[in-house]
């Protein structure tokens, strides 16, 4: 009886909160009502300038991943996604930072948003800033080379360009134990990576295979890193000759082998444009976007009771999480990772 009258209160609070958005999320096209799929955003002002226009800050924090862990049902995609699709819709936000703080994550999760961003700035007149905390490096940089102009701290963690998978190799503790795996497959090649097969027979064409694919993904990355960085110093030429930016230097390349490198390092190298704070990208953004003062805004995700019911409806398994302080990566053998293992384990 408590929790049902739990609901209808947490229902009243809800229907009253949210009627205008359900309103507004409702289209009426050819008789038919249609909700508007996607997170729930609404606008938040974290700094109030007293200003007409305004600065989208757009958050990457933490591992880059495609999962919906704490969003509600959402991942980090979709909801950078949304965000973005906001700020280029709304015509008093004139600039958009992307605040990293993030080691890298997943290939696909990185590439989509490195995606998101560059189809922003393509589409877009609004600059892209990329503002860099303590740590965005590999997937972190990824993400942020598509931006029209990058700052960075003298000791952000950067850099650390390169591709990792990972495995676990547990075949000498089974012996131990006195475990024989016994396996059917269909290919020679269908158990690649198993953690189960002796190391001692290793299949030189499976690793083979196994660095090809790794390479490729690797050339994605310093064709995405060689491009971003052209088309944002190509754009910044028309600023004086201070405001232009950096372009990478001509022994780049020779840096871009999963090193980690400092804010300084990589202003040095052309991989940031400019060394200072989050104030200084602000300052940034009001040049490039040509104002003079902006409220600082974020679209973050709103929850209403229907997203209650929806988690109540889920039929997965559950997951019993023990907080201990630290929020470990959740990173899954055998896919491939834009990540800096410095800082994952």
């Amino acid at each position: 009886m408590v929790f049902a009258i739990i609901l209808l209160v947490l229902l009243a609070i809800s229907m009253l909160g949210n009627f205008r958005s359900v309103v507004g999320n409702v289209v009426y096209s050819k008789g038919r009502h249609i909700r508007a799929v996607g997170p729930r955003l609404e606008e938040v002002i974290t700094e109030d300038n007293d200003a007409a226009e305004k600065i989208a800050v757009v958050e990457i924090n933490g591992i880059i991943t495609s999962h919906s862990f704490e969003q509600g049902g959402y991942g980090m995609v979709e909801l950078i996604k949304a965000q973005l699709k906001r700020a280029e819709e709304d015509s008093k936000v004139k600039a958009v930072i992307l605040k990293v703080d993030s080691p890298g994550g997943e290939v696909l999760a990185s590439d989509e948003i490195y995606r998101a961003i560059a189809d922003f700035q393509r589409d877009s007149p609004k600059p892209v800033i990329a503002a860099m905390g303590n740590l965005a490096a590999s997937g972190g940089y990824y993400v942020s080379a598509p931006c029209q102009w990058i700052v960075a701290n003298e000791l952000t963690i950067t850099g650390s360009i390169g591709v990792i998978l990972h495995t676990w190799n547990y075949r000498g503790l089974m012996n131990k134990v006195g475990l024989r795996p016994e396996t059917y497959k269909s290919g020679k090649h269908k158990d690649m990576l198993s953690g189960e097969r002796d190391p001692d027979k290793e299949d030189p064409e499976e690793r083979e295979m196994v660095q090809s694919l790794i390479n490729e993904t690797y050339g994605r990355f310093t064709n995405v890193v060689a491009k971003g960085r052209a088309l944002a110093h190509e754009k910044n030429q028309k600023y004086a000759e201070n405001d232009q930016g950096r372009a990478l230097s001509r022994d780049w390349t020779e840096y871009a082998d999963g090193r980690v490198l400092s804010g300084s390092e990589a202003f040095k190298l052309g991989f940031v444009d400019q060394k200072g704070n989050f104030e200084d990208a602000v300052k940034r953004a009001q040049k490039l976007a040509g104002i003079s003062a902006a409220n600082l805004i974020e679209f973050q995700q709103r929850y209403d009771i229907s997203d209650l019911f929806r988690l109540f409806g889920k039929s997965e398994t559950r997951m019993v999480k023990l907080d201990l302080g630290v929020e470990g990566p959740k990173l899954q053998t055998g896919q491939l990772y834009f990540l800096s293992p410095t800082f994952a384990h």
